[in-house]
């Protein structure tokens, strides 16, 4: 429970069906009268859990994804008055709660970093200066070893020798270039340690045969981390290489000509492979993307640190033929099955 235990409003106080919802699920079960409403059965709110609804309705809810980075439309807090237009279902409720917590809601101009103005991240889609961004990616991100005692996971749709390894090595060479690392002449396998987020990542249906082969390496790998939190002493995020490569690969497919460069680049230096952040990480973790407090990064701060980290999912992917070339052996091929799908979802605005 929250440290305030006095509660002002109910789930039952508000008129938009989504808010309502939402109420419900971050509401208390508490069987006393609402101080507003006068009923008894809805989930009750304090000043801290509106707080949260708020932020999850209006500033998570209107979160506009660019390019590159995010920025919500709008914002509150309790130094403005009200200014955005608003829905005519959702007008009540917008009253209740700045009367509640002492806010006013407004449309928000975020730090132009949020929309993709950071400097790395703009040399990197320059011909001229992207190599030089790149070496530096190779060079300052750490590496981590994969070991024999670290297994993993691919999955295959409807492969025609489901028992065959080979059908769980890299995909074949007329498809190579179609995916975020390979290119032409360049095959990369795609694996996760984390199987929910495999079956993601292939968009695996009800209908679909699935197949999934638990692997692992038969000599210790050298990878290059890309999921780590880089800390660049007295650099903001329009300068910051963290914030580049966060952003990257939190991007869609235009972003695969330069991370493909990069995996071509990571290869001539050693590197067996990446682990890199999974697409769908936030998906999977259920963590807003791009979090500020007034307007600097959370992952500027130390103090943030494990909680942006647990926002990654980590995929890997592996140069060459791995399966073919002996680095990585199968354990063992499982028929998977999906049984159930559980969604995750709260709702925004209309209109902002």
């Amino acid at each position: 429970m929250s440290k305030s235990t006095k509660f002002n409003l109910c789930s039952n106080c508000f008129q938009d069906h989504g808010l309502r919802l939402d109420a419900a699920r971050l509401g208390i079960v508490d069987n006393s009268i609402c101080q507003h409403c006068g009923v008894s059965s809805g989930r009750k709110l304090n000043k801290d859990l509106i707080d949260k609804l708020a932020y999850r309705f209006f500033v998570w809810g209107t979160l506009h994804r660019c390019d590159y980075g995010a920025a919500p439309r709008v914002q509150f807090n309790d130094h403005q008055t009200t200014s955005i237009e608003t829905s005519p279902w959702f007008e009540a409720d917008i009253r209740l709660i700045e009367k509640a917590i002492g806010v006013g809601f407004f449309y928000y101009g975020p730090r132009m970093w949020m929309v993709g103005e950071v400097e790395p991240l703009k040399a990197l889609q320059k011909s001229k200066s992207k190599s030089r961004v790149i070496a530096r990616i190779v060079e300052e991100y750490p590496d981590t070893k994969l070991t024999t005692d670290d297994i993993f996971y691919r999955i295959r749709k409807a492969p025609k020798r489901p028992t065959e390894f080979d059908e769980y090595d890299s995909p074949p060479t007329a498809r190579a270039g179609s995916g975020r690392l390979d290119s032409k002449d360049f095959p990369v396998m795609y694996a996760s340690p984390d199987l929910d987020i495999c079956v993601h990542e292939c968009r695996a249906t009800a209908e679909d045969d699935i197949f999934v082969a638990t692997l692992a390496p038969t000599r210790t790998l050298k990878l290059l981390d890309l999921t780590e939190l880089l800390f660049e002493e007295h650099v903001t995020e329009f300068d910051s290489l963290d914030m580049a490569v966060h952003m990257l690969f939190l991007a869609g497919d235009h972003s695969y000509k330069i991370t493909r460069e990069i995996a071509l680049t990571a290869n001539k230096a050693g590197y067996d492979g990446f682990v890199y952040p999974s697409y769908f990480s936030l998906l999977r973790t259920g963590g807003m993307p791009f979090e500020t407090a007034y307007g600097i990064s959370h992952r500027i701060f130390p103090q943030f640190t494990d909680r942006e980290k647990s926002k990654i999912i980590p995929n890997l992917a592996l140069f060459g033929r791995p399966v073919a070339d002996g680095v990585v052996g199968v354990q063992c091929i499982n028929k998977l099955i999906l049984s159930r799908v559980d969604y995750g979802y709260h709702f925004g605005p209309v209109g902002c």
